[in-house]
């Protein structure tokens, strides 16, 4: 059993440093990828506060189709260029958006949604997945956010 205990949310660096430990010590020595984007999306739930939906999008056959997460039921296949996770996939670079509803294209998989943050998992160069973060309050996520969240996603390319 593991047993995380995630810092102050209000000290978002430090926040950041025991969610990236935690990452990191449960997914050691785990090669399969789909269970490790699972405990990844419970912990990232866990220790982030004022999240609606917290997981990923794999990369398959070139679309993003859904993966282990936590939250009310999503969209199961995004295009590429679609939406926010599609068009962070498109380019491959982080998409930190505070209100969804004036991003063009936006996909209202959870109307509760009001601000996002998706961050690509490159492994050689490739997006290989996306971590996406939904918050219900408009400009949830800030620098601090999106730093985490791509240290997060380094630490999981090493794995897959």
């Amino acid at each position: 059993m593991y047993d995380f205990t995630p810092a102050d949310p209000n000290d978002k660096p430090a926040l950041y440093r025991d969610l990236a430990d935690a990452v990191a010590a449960i997914t050691l020595g785990e090669p399969d990828a789909v269970a490790n984007m699972a405990n990844c999306a419970a912990l990232m739930g866990e220790f982030l506060p004022d999240l609606n939906w917290a997981g990923f999008y794999r990369v398959i056959d070139g679309e993003l189709v859904l993966g282990p997460f936590v939250g009310r039921p999503a969209c199961i296949r995004i295009p590429f260029g679609k939406g926010v996770c599609g068009t962070a996939a498109a380019e491959a670079r982080t998409m930190l958006v505070d209100d969804v509803h004036t991003f063009p294209g936006h996909i209202a998989c959870d109307a509760a949604s009001r601000s996002e943050l998706v961050v690509p998992v490159l492994k050689d160069g490739a997006v290989i997945a996306v971590i996406d973060l939904d918050s219900p309050s408009p400009a949830r996520f800030d620098e601090i956010d999106r730093e985490g969240v791509e240290t997060i996603a380094r630490i999981l390319a090493e794995l897959f």
